[in-house]
């Protein structure tokens, strides 16, 4: 298993993608730390005060705005829970 292709696959697909920015990448690269913790699974469930510490970001609206928009980008699947107490799943395109 190759750890590093998904992310080498996010990187390629952003180098002519303006819209993506650090937070996103940020973001991006704690997704996948997140879910190689939890036995490299797909969809990973995630607590987004756990990815945010990870990606080292304080807004929670700035973490949900980016999610949205990689999900509306085609960079991952996010589907938001509607219960403050119950993970998001997110899938990897990969």
């Amino acid at each position: 298993m190759d750890l590093l292709k998904p992310l080498t696959a996010f990187f390629e697909k952003t180098k002519s993608d303006q819209r993506i920015g650090i937070t996103h990448i940020g973001i991006y690269a704690a997704l996948l730390q997140y879910r190689l913790d939890r036995g490299y699974s797909n969809p990973v469930d995630a607590v987004s005060v756990e990815i945010m510490r990870i990606a080292k970001i304080s807004a929670h609206k700035t973490y949900y705005r980016c999610l949205r928009e990689m999900n509306e980008y085609g960079y991952l699947r996010y589907l938001p829970s509607k219960k403050k107490n119950r993970a998001s799943k997110i899938y990897f395109t990969d």
